[in-house]
């Protein structure tokens, strides 16, 4: 997974060489976010100051991100977890600073690739049912585990002409 991040000089295109993924994006307009599966020759338009975030859905998938900029900055979630003082987080959304200290101490700062390979998360219980339905189904190895969360295709925008920008003219 590619740990989420934002990237507020440039605009971005995850193009799948091999393998699949889901790119996931906040709108900040309407305040979801949108899932967009891509595989081998696809690719998905991540706006320029968007939160997004990548996931591979198979093994050896291989993903090639361009960029409208010739440097693109980039703010990643782990470094505004990490490095905002705990007292501003605690204040800012009515929090224990102590057990928000708590909560962050295994954010590794500067992840981008994640999860870190010392990762000894606690499974939820949802998770741990579904491990468990998935030993005891002798066909979850065949199965798509991932399945499409968005109806239309990672390039085109639904009731839009395909030739025009979807977030305002340059002209």
């Amino acid at each position: 997974m590619i740990e989420p991040h934002y990237h507020q000089n440039a605009a971005e295109l995850v193009y799948c060489i091999s393998g699949a993924a889901i790119v996931s994006i906040f709108n900040p307009f309407t305040k979801e976010i949108k899932n967009y599966p891509i595989e081998p020759g696809q690719v998905a338009n991540v706006p320029q100051g968007w939160w997004h975030y990548e996931i591979a859905t198979e093994n050896d998938t291989h993903l090639l991100a361009i960029f409208d900029s010739p440097t693109p900055d980039v703010i990643l979630g782990s470094d505004i977890l990490k490095f905002t003082p705990s007292n501003v987080m605690a204040h800012a959304y009515c929090l224990d600073e102590t057990q928000w200290k708590k909560t962050i101490a295994p954010v590794v700062p500067s992840t981008y690739i994640g999860p870190p390979k010392d990762c000894n998360r606690v499974k939820s219980t949802a998770e741990n049912q579904k491990d468990q339905k998935q030993q005891n189904d002798p066909h979850h190895e065949h199965k798509n585990k991932y399945m499409p969360l968005n109806p239309y295709p990672p390039y085109r925008y639904p009731n839009m002409n395909p030739y025009m920008n979807p977030y305002g003219s340059y002209y």
